[in-house]
C-alpha cells in the first residue's frame, strides 16, 4: 500500500479534526405552564396525555462538523405508553428554521398557523416517534410544494424531558452559521390515524376528547398548536392570537414570528 507524503497526511489529519472540532450552540428557553395554545386550550382527557406533556421549555440547536443536531425540553418527563419504542410517543415536534433569504409563509397541513413576512422559514425538522419512512411519506402526500423543505432525522429519540434528532447540515442548507439562524417551535401530538388532509397533527376540538385537544374550535379557524417558542416581540399571546367566525370559517389566522438571539 502506498504511503501518503508526510506533508498530504498532516493536512488531511487537520481538516479532518478541524471538521470533527468545529461546534456551535444556541439556546432558548420557554416559559413553563403555557401549553394552553391562544390561552385556553385544554389536554386530550386520556390520562397518556400527562400535564406538562407539551409544555415546551427550551430549544437547544448545535452543530457539529457537519451535522447539527436539534433538542427540545418539555415540562414533564417522557414516557412511551403506545410502544413507539424510541423513548416517547405522544409528542410530535416541529422546529422551523430560517437559515437564509426567502423561504415559506404557509406551514404544514393540519397546523393552522402562517408565518408573518420577513419572518419566513427555509427549513422544518420534523421530531416524531414514528418511522421516518411514514413521516417523509405523509409529508410527500400532503404538504406540496412544502414537502421538499420538511427534514426528518433518521432516528428521534426521547429521554428524561428531552426529544432529540440530528441531521446533516447539507439538508438544511444556509451558510452553517446556526447561531445567526431563527428558529420557531411548534409543540403538536403524534396521531397515528390523522384526518385525510392533516400531517400527523392532533386536532383542537371545542370541547376535549379522549383524543382531542379541548377549548378551540370544531371549524378549521383555529391554530393546532399547544406551545410556540416566546422571543422578544413575539409573545405567544400575539402570535396565536386569531379570529374565527360564527360558522367556524377563518377569519383571522394565527401568525408566527422567527426568534433569534
Amino acid at each position: 500500500m502506498r504511503s501518503l507524503h508526510p506533508l498530504r497526511a498532516i493536512a488531511l489529519a487537520a481538516a479532518f479534526a478541524a471538521g470533527h472540532a468545529f461546534a456551535q450552540t444556541v439556546e432558548f428557553t420557554d416559559p413553563r405552564g403555557d401549553d394552553k395554545g391562544p390561552g385556553n386550550y385544554t389536554y386530550p382527557t386520556d390520562g397518556v396525555y400527562k400535564p406538562g406533556s407539551f409544555d415546551l421549555t427550551k430549544l437547544a440547536v448545535r452543530r457539529s462538523g457537519s451535522n447539527v443536531e436539534f433538542a427540545v425540553d418539555v415540562a414533564a418527563t417522557l414516557d412511551d405508553p403506545w410502544g413507539m419504542g424510541v423513548g416517547f410517543a405522544t409528542q410530535m415536534v416541529f422546529v422551523f428554521v430560517s437559515t437564509g433569504a426567502g423561504g415559506h409563509t404557509d406551514t404544514p397541513p393540519g397546523l393552522n398557523l402562517q408565518f408573518a413576512p420577513g419572518h419566513e422559514w427555509n427549513k422544518v425538522v420534523v421530531l416524531s416517534p414514528q418511522k421516518k419512512a411514514r413521516v417523509v411519506a405523509e409529508a410527500e402526500a400532503k404538504a406540496g410544494a412544502l414537502a421538499k423543505d420538511i427534514v426528518v432525522p433518521n432516528i428521534t429519540r426521547g429521554s428524561g424531558r428531552t426529544i432529540r434528532g440530528s441531521v446533516p447540515l447539507a439538508e438544511l442548507g444556509g451558510d452553517g452559521n446556526v447561531e445567526a439562524w431563527g428558529y420557531q417551535v411548534v409543540m403538536q401530538s403524534n396521531e397515528g390515524f390523522p384526518a385525510a388532509t392533516d400531517f400527523l397533527t392532533r386536532k383542537v376540538n371545542e370541547y376535549e376528547g379522549q383524543h382531542r385537544f379541548g377549548g378551540g374550535n370544531d371549524g378549521d379557524c383555529d391554530p393546532h398548536a399547544m406551545d410556540v417558542l416566546d422571543g422578544p416581540g413575539a409573545s405567544q399571546a400575539e402570535m396565536l392570537a386569531h379570529e374565527c367566525g360564527p360558522g367556524g370559517e377563518r377569519k383571522k389566522m394565527a401568525t408566527l414570528k422567527m426568534i433569534k438571539k
